[in-house]
């Protein structure tokens, strides 16, 4: 008898040609459109990908201790589960769905970035020309600054949120340090009536993801390096407009090609430039942000 399309559910499997469908087809009709279409997709991949690698006992329960470790590992200041997420390339491919489908309308937004796991809700909010690095001897401070504008009309953006979240020089997250004061390299900044905005904080540094967990374990098994090229992270957002999520990395780093979670892209790449005349930093960064308005 003839095989269906999909692999491993025709009639010549070696296995039971029928359970996956029998499977999907337990869903209840109560369930919304969109769940049925990803969960009956997920079930049909993931028994494919099974039956394909002829997964055993032994194997499968292994994952499954991974996902365990990963969610006991897991609290408000560690994520270790979308860390697993990310250095399989997950997250990154995720957020460029999303992106492209917001560039099939919004073509010149900035791009964004995955979140990663290290993100605080808590965030202290600072007055503009201020810094967030406290603590730090050594590293080299850069001024950054820039306008937060609308992308279809170019004015100015008052009153926009920016979150900054970055690495310590050590390539630690303050939660991730106990040396560090509690919400070191980290602000929440609002735009003026101008659209601007401008802090004080580190030239970033390459680090590498943490190894003492499941991912870490992962990155070993597969004969890969933990670093993340130097980056810091933002989150813009206003009423009215769509927020953005992204990273930003210095052009000079040696990882940009070989980023451990994948989440590098080119127009994300910046020139951190020497500053004179200022006698709180040495490197400026000026940097200008476009944000998509919610079509009415």
């Amino acid at each position: 008898m003839a095989s269906n399309n999909a692999p491993g559910v025709g009639q010549d499997s070696r296995f039971d040609p029928n359970f996956t469908r029998h499977v999907i087809e337990a869903t209840g009709p109560k369930t919304t459109p969109r769940m049925r279409k990803v969960m009956a997709s997920l079930i049909q991949h993931v028994h494919d990908f099974a039956r394909e690698n002829e997964i055993t006992i032994d194997e499968w329960m292994a994952a499954v201790d991974m996902m365990n470790w990963a969610g006991q590992m897991s609290n408000d200041k560690r994520n270790e589960g979308q860390l697993m997420c990310d250095v399989i390339g997950l997250e990154s491919l995720v957020d460029e769905i999303t992106f492209k489908m917001a560039a099939e309308t919004d073509d010149s937004a900035t791009a964004s970035a995955i979140l990663g796991p290290f993100f605080r809700h808590d965030h202290p909010i600072l007055e503009n020309e201020s810094t967030i690095v406290h603590g730090v001897d050594d590293g080299e401070i850069a001024y950054m600054h820039g306008i937060v504008r609308d992308l279809k009309t170019k004015k100015p953006v008052q009153d926009a949120w920016i979150d900054v979240w970055q690495a310590s020089t050590n390539g630690l997250y303050e939660q991730q340090d106990p040396d560090q004061v509690d919400l070191n390299l980290r602000g929440k900044f609002k735009t003026d009536q101008n659209g601007y905005y401008a802090f004080y904080c580190l030239r970033p540094t390459p680090y590498p993801i943490p190894y003492d967990g499941p991912a870490g374990k992962l990155l070993k098994l597969l004969d890969r390096h933990p670093y993340r090229p130097a980056h810091i992270h933002l989150i813009i957002q206003r009423d009215g407009y769509k927020p953005v999520t992204t990273q930003i990395f210095d052009s000079e780093d040696p990882y940009l090609g070989n980023d451990s979670v994948f989440a590098v892209k080119d127009s994300l790449v910046v020139e951190f430039k020497p500053l004179k005349d200022n006698p709180k930093a040495v490197r400026e960064l000026e940097y200008d942000i476009l944000l998509a308005p919610y079509e009415k």
